[in-house]
């Protein structure tokens, strides 16, 4: 782990998103300097299946040995922040460092977005970044050492990154272009910089999404603390900088990144908008085992050979559906598949005691999956999460989402089965 120096000891650092995951980690990391931290979040009250709210995360800031105020906000809501902006120069004299993480996501296609989703990512990551800095800026501009660190990545203009999850690139994209536009205005007054991992990140958020498999394809937020700790130790006049942590951390001679791994030697899930060439990194990383964070499906649509993989596939799920599955179900499904075995299945867990084959189903589907044959039999096997496929765009969805995610008991019957 990169070594505390005491250049924070002191600084008032405003976080948004800090009430855990990678926003905490660097609350606790300033905070080992004797920093003082204003959590702005809005998890009050604990949340059903991730743990930790403002008030926890402030308990903890104050442990570590810093000062803490936790404030309620909803960084959409201008009354909100402008009052947590007050109470944190009143309480410590001025803000010097402001880190937008607070984020929105969903990784789905445009016919799949509802506007009510595009308008959060909007709201939270492109705006709340955007409102967020121009309150805090006046009291930066009074700093010594002002800094603003975006939790965003490179402005990467690869198709690939933005054709499964138009509406979340446009708004991650948008906090990047914050850093272009501010570091620029405020050359020489206010350092503006974005910070985005290289890996996954394992954080409550990450486990819930991507299941109980994905934590080992992941580094621990700490790397991202201490290489947010590492920009934000730096003078005002770095900036304009896109970094990525595993590279900065390299500069601060950090040579030892299996500390960071949630399990060391295990290969990495890499996250996304770094990589120029993805078709070579999908290859790269299933020759070592791992899940490519994206995979670019094939154009192939030829029905799939009698006794193939898809019809052993299909096999056991005849063998697992009953009368019970369909009653708690209800649900019909279509499989688009591309790839060597291509074709159309279906899968009826809504009539009798189910049935399932090639072929369109016998009413419309309630749900429809697009994915490529060979992910299909890897989903069904349990050797891939369907959450973590449809999040890396491996699988696209289109239907009845609640239905979608029923299907994944199912899986796991599969994989109990041996498939």
């Amino acid at each position: 782990m990169l070594q505390n120096t005491g250049k924070l000891a002191g600084c008032t650092l405003f976080i948004t998103g800090g009430s855990r995951g990678i926003g905490k980690a660097i609350a606790l990391k300033a905070a080992r300097d004797g920093a003082n931290v204003i959590i702005a979040a809005k998890t009050a009250v604990p949340h059903p299946k991730l743990p930790g709210t403002i008030y926890t995360a402030a308990e903890e800031v104050e442990a570590a040995g810093g000062k803490a105020l936790a404030c309620v906000v909803d960084i959409r809501d201008e009354q909100q922040i402008g009052e947590a902006v007050q109470k944190a120069v009143e309480k410590f004299g001025g803000i010097d460092i402001l880190v937008n993480n607070a984020s929105a996501i969903s990784l789905t296609g445009t016919l799949e977005t509802p506007m009510k989703k595009v308008d959060l990512m909007l709201g939270i990551n492109l705006r709340g970044t955007y409102l967020t800095s121009k309150l805090v800026i006046p009291h930066l501009l009074k700093s010594r050492s002002p800094h603003i660190l975006n939790l965003s990545p490179p402005l990467n203009l690869n198709p690939v990154w933005f054709k499964n999850h138009t509406a979340y690139t446009m708004a991650k994209y948008g906090m990047s272009m914050c850093v272009l536009g501010m570091a620029e205005e405020f050359r020489g007054q206010i350092a503006v910089n974005a910070l985005w991992p290289r890996t996954a990140i394992q954080t409550a958020a990450m486990d819930m999404l991507g299941g109980d498999g994905i934590g080992k394809q992941c580094r621990t937020a700490d790397i991202m603390a201490d290489a947010a700790y590492a920009i934000l130790s730096r003078p005002k006049d770095y900036t304009g900088h896109f970094l990525v942590d595993e590279d900065i951390l390299k500069e601060e001679g950090v040579q030892d990144f299996d500390q960071y791994a949630v399990q060391p030697g295990h290969p990495l899930l890499p996250d996304f908008f770094l990589d120029e060439e993805p078709e070579n990194l999908v290859k790269k990383m299933e020759q070592h085992g791992a899940t490519p964070a994206f995979k670019p499906p094939s154009s192939s649509s030829t029905t799939p050979p009698p006794g193939g993989p898809i019809e052993s596939t299909f096999d056991v799920i005849r063998g697992a559906i009953n009368e019970d599955v369909v009653k708690s179900t209800q649900g019909i499904y279509q499989f688009d598949l591309s790839g060597e075995h291509g074709g159309i299945w279906f899968l009826d867990l809504k009539s009798g005691s189910g049935c399932a084959g090639q072929g369109q189903p016998p009413a419309k589907a309630d749900v429809v999956m697009t994915m490529d044959s060979s992910d299909f039999s890897k989903m069904f096997a349990g050797k891939l999460k369907p959450t973590l496929a449809f999040m890396s765009g491996k699988l696209r969805i289109k239907g009845d989402m609640t239905l979608a995610i029923k299907l994944e008991k199912l899986m796991s019957r599969m994989n109990k089965a041996k498939l």
